[in-house]
């Protein structure tokens, strides 16, 4: 932005720290509850399907705050939308750590999931505002490379410093440190740069029949969809077994220790951040996006029978797979695009929005569906306190996660390939 003095260009990067921050901080609360969930179904002693609730509602939320987040960050701007999220998001984490019973945790886990849910899109707004276009998309990839460090911290470490302290200590602390994310985004952040305010350049508002005449041409688009329901797919399994499930299916399928379990999810997030890096300059260089949609994909899916078949492997070979699963997983990042592609651009975040949604919705909803096929199938046995699920519960549980990767894959033929440009065309 050729506007900008020396100071302002300063402040921007200031401003971008504090928000990635605050985006570290919203993908460790997403995938927590997978480096803790023996400690959360001991606590609470609730079977797989309330557990599954549990870590879902954080979806919930999420899903439905898509589309109403980006006319907040508007209206409101992004400054007040990050300094009220991340007070409500401490709010719900402290909820979370005191929780004496699952109900109270459920409500915490809710304001979790509200406060944090504004952050990305609030990100993308500054991102936007303060920096060159040439510059977006560069700095949104090493945004999304940092706000992934936050998941693989919710692997192992988490796990780690849950036995050391206890995750409800954890939780407390996160919550003290979201708050105060939240208090500097007030002080720090400013929604347009000086220059623009002193020049008398109006902050833009959202006409909303605008927005929902937007909203209606993205999905009466039928090339919308066979990105968004790929996402669907991909990203519904990784947020549904990565975000949940892991660790328990790692521990009492192959029997492995929590802190063993945990590094194998660390690894998968691990390789989730640097593929989401490079698999988007991978399709930028060849010029194409369906190809590395169909490998990663279809990829995927043999992975997930590898898991389903609950067959017993070497460590070094798990922690092979585990490390594959992340990069591959880092495919469905393409959907996006893929949909933006295919709209008309001033719709951009419109159609990314509605891509994004379907991820988490399916994560809301199969989160619980898989523990409700597990408890089906559960043979009342018990072990430290959490109930014990043989192989033929978790294969079943398994099941619901490989249909929903296959879905992924299915839907990536009939993606509209746009050689890595716009083509959409007025009618």
């Amino acid at each position: 932005m050729d506007t900008l003095g020396p100071e302002q260009r300063r402040r921007r990067w200031l401003i971008l720290a504090v928000v990635a921050a605050a985006y570290v901080l919203s993908f460790f609360q997403r995938f927590a509850p997978a480096g803790i969930a023996q400690d959360l179904a001991a606590a609470f002693q609730t079977s797989a399907a309330s557990l599954g609730v549990l870590a879902a509602t954080y979806f919930y939320v999420y899903t439905i705050m898509q589309v109403p987040t980006g006319i907040l960050a508007d209206t409101l701007g992004p400054r007040r939308i990050l300094a009220l999220g991340g007070i409500v998001g401490g709010l719900g984490s402290f909820l979370f750590g005191f929780a004496p019973s699952l109900d109270v945790a459920l409500v915490g886990r809710t304001l979790i999931g509200l406060g944090v849910s504004v952050t990305f899109i609030a990100m993308l707004k500054l991102i936007a505002v303060w920096f060159e276009e040439r510059r977006f998309a560069t700095i949104v990839g090493i945004c999304m490379l940092v706000g992934n460090l936050g998941s693989v911290l919710a692997g192992a470490p988490l796990s780690a410093l849950a036995q050391a302290t206890g995750w409800r200590g954890v939780f407390l602390g996160v919550g003290g440190l979201s708050m105060t994310l939240g208090v500097l985004c007030w002080l720090l952040v400013r929604d347009r740069p000086a220059s623009l305010v002193a020049g008398g350049i109006e902050a833009p508002r959202v006409d909303r029949t605008v927005v929902l005449n937007g909203l209606r041409t993205v999905l009466k688009n039928r090339a919308t969809w066979p990105a968004a329901l790929l996402n669907t797919g991909m990203c519904g399994a990784f947020f549904t077994f990565a975000g949940l499930w892991a660790t328990p299916y790692l521990m009492q399928v192959h029997g492995l220790s929590r802190n063993v379990a945990a590094s194998h999810l660390s690894l998968w997030f691990g390789g989730f951040a640097v593929g989401c890096f490079f698999v988007g300059t991978l399709s930028d260089r060849l010029g194409r996006r369906k190809p590395v949609l169909l490998v990663t994909s279809h990829l995927l899916v043999l992975i997930f029978l590898v898991f389903l078949s609950c067959i017993k492997m070497p460590l070094a070979v798990s922690y092979a797979l585990f490390a594959l699963t992340g990069l591959t997983t880092a495919g469905m990042s393409l959907s996006w695009a893929c949909a933006k592609e295919v709209n008309p651009p001033l719709l951009s975040g419109m159609s990314t929005s509605v891509t994004n949604m379907g991820s988490f919705l399916a994560a809301a909803l199969l989160q619980p569906t898989v523990g409700w096929v597990m408890d089906l199938s559960w043979q009342g046995e018990m072990l430290g306190g959490t109930r014990f699920y043989d192989v033929a519960s978790w294969r079943a549980g398994l099941l619901v996660v490989t249909l929903c990767a296959a879905l992924g894959a299915l839907c990536s033929w009939w993606i509209h390939e746009t050689r890595c440009r716009n083509i959409w065309q007025a009618s």
